[in-house]
């Protein structure tokens, strides 16, 4: 079975900019969508990201029941929440995916409630892919190039839609990478969420310590845009993150508070040289993955 209709539960940065990859991908067929605010579906709709807009919540699962493929991407806990309402309602035919930044839980929830003989299958997704501020204004088809998609498909039997998904990604511009849910989380505590609360700790603590200072603002160059930028992140995704991750992300920050505890305390030693050392190492072994990467 060719896919037909997809419906995109969630039109902002990454449910439009599914839309839009879809449509430059060669995509002919049906794009339904919705989003709890009317103002990111119509925006949505307008750009072209969506060709047919529920009319509300109701109208939404009917249009997935009668979808091939069923894209859920709004936050975490909300993914869980569609799980259950769509489970019982669609087919063998059908497949669910999803764009959620954690993925023990959602792939867990998948197993019991898909995946099954009489049920729809469920391809747990990730694209490593937006911007520090969200919305369908600023979605692109272009966002997910050169950036990797994660799945974590557990022990499920890949089905002929699943391949064909797999498929558009990769016409997305997206390099496919399968992980285990549990490394899938341990990995992105490290290298996506632990950077979000440094950023929104720090940018926090200066609004604390110098509220709106014009010299500060004045001084503060390129490396104070840099690490602030994510402290513009919305509340609303990271909550769920950061309740659906918990343990690896507390794991990570009980390691730098260690790691900044020795940069206190040697200050004034040669360790301070070793950390430096250390960190270029880093950056150079980085940079030189990052120029073997295909064009």
């Amino acid at each position: 079975m060719s896919i037909q209709r997809i419906t995109v539960i969630g039109t902002g940065l990454i449910g439009a900019s599914v839309g839009l990859a879809l449509r430059e991908a060669g995509f002919t067929g049906e794009i339904a969508g919705w989003d709890r605010s009317p103002a990111e579906l119509e925006t949505a709709v307008h750009m072209g990201a969506v060709s047919r807009a529920a009319v509300n919540h109701q109208n939404a699962l009917e249009l997935c029941t009668g979808s091939n493929v069923i894209v859920l991407a709004v936050p975490v806990l909300a993914i869980l929440d569609w799980m259950e309402q769509l489970a019982p309602r669609l087919h063998s035919d059908q497949l669910v995916t999803d764009v959620g930044s954690t993925k023990a839980e959602i792939t867990h929830a998948a197993q019991h409630l898909f995946n099954k003989e009489k049920t729809a299958s469920f391809l747990p997704g990730h694209p490593m892919a937006g911007k520090e501020s969200g919305g369908a204004s600023l979605a692109e088809a272009a966002l997910f190039k050169n950036a990797v998609w994660l799945f974590t498909p557990g022990n499920k039997i890949a089905s002929s839609l699943e391949a064909e998904w797999r498929t558009y990604v990769a016409k997305f511009g997206s390099r496919i990478l399968d992980l285990d849910a549990a490394r899938h989380d341990e990995l992105c505590a490290w290298v996506s969420h632990l950077p979000q609360m440094l950023s929104t700790a720090f940018s926090a603590l200066l609004l604390d310590t110098f509220a709106d200072a014009p010299d500060l603002r004045a001084i503060g160059g390129r490396a104070l845009r840099e690490t602030t930028r994510l402290g513009s992140s919305p509340y609303s995704m990271w909550r769920d993150v950061a309740q659906t991750n918990t343990a690896p992300i507390a794991a990570t920050l009980l390691a730098l508070e260690l790691r900044l505890a020795h940069l206190r305390e040697n200050l004034k030693s040669p360790a301070l040289r070793e950390e430096f050392e250390k960190a270029n190492r880093f950056r150079s072994t980085r940079a030189d993955a990052e120029s073997n990467k295909p064009a």
